[in-house]
């Protein structure tokens, strides 16, 4: 199964990788340092990779783009108001298997 979209969540040492297929199917979860993160793009094909707009954000995604990858760079109210609904969600998926 082939990887076409990749959430990249950025922080200072270790990286969030959520990879998913065309289908929808999960094929990477993976945490990665720094100095592993432009090898594990390096040997994947082009892809569509989305990741929150902050300070480091333009430099990896110049980085990813140079290896012929399609960055997308989100605003972080829309990232923050999609964490917050799975959230509400998960609570209420939780309290429904309560009844």
């Amino acid at each position: 199964m082939m990887t076409t979209t990749i959430g990249l969540d950025l922080a200072k040492s270790v990286f969030q990788v959520h990879g998913v297929s065309s289908e929808g199917q999960v094929t990477v979860r993976r945490k990665l340092r720094r100095s592993e993160l432009m090898r594990f793009f390096r040997d994947l094909p082009p892809c569509l990779i989305g990741m929150e707009a902050c300070a480091t954000a333009h430099y990896w995604a110049r980085e990813l783009s140079a290896l012929g990858h399609e960055v997308r760079l989100m605003p972080p109210s829309y990232v923050k108001a999609y964490l917050r609904r799975q959230k509400m969600m998960r609570l209420t998926l939780k309290q429904s298997a309560r009844l």
